[in-house]
């Protein structure tokens, strides 16, 4: 069965720094793209960031260029999330997901996603 599961999530102050990290089990590969999302109190769900299985394609929102960072450690299965200069407007459900494509190419459409977990919560205070 396969499994993500974020940890990483918390309270900060707004221009603080917080690191999601995305633990991936049960796939029997590590080439699969994956991506982050969020979900703010009464929004939809909408994408963050995607990067490629081996790390050399990585796409962004606007609205977080220049402050986050994805990457991935396929040695240890896991996917990260570097966010800096939070801002209160970050706050939201932050999810890791994976598109069940060997070697496909990264999105940003949610759709494209077929595993997901169960999400992570991180409040920025301003």
């Amino acid at each position: 069965q396969v499994q993500l599961v974020e940890s990483g999530g918390g309270l900060v102050q707004a221009g603080g720094s917080l690191r999601l990290s995305c633990a991936v089990s049960g796939l029997t590969s590590s080439k699969y793209p994956m991506g982050w999302f969020r979900r703010a109190p009464g929004k939809e769900r909408e994408f963050v960031a995607a990067i490629r299985w081996s790390g050399d394609n990585t796409n962004y929102a606007d609205s977080v260029k220049g402050r986050f960072t994805i990457s991935r450690d396929n040695s240890k299965n896991t996917m990260y999330l570097q966010m800096n200069s939070l801002k209160p407007e970050d706050t939201a459900v932050y999810y890791c997901a994976a598109r069940a494509m060997l070697l496909g190419p990264v999105s940003a459409k949610e759709y494209e996603y077929e595993i997901w977990g169960q999400g992570t919560q991180v409040t920025v205070s301003s």
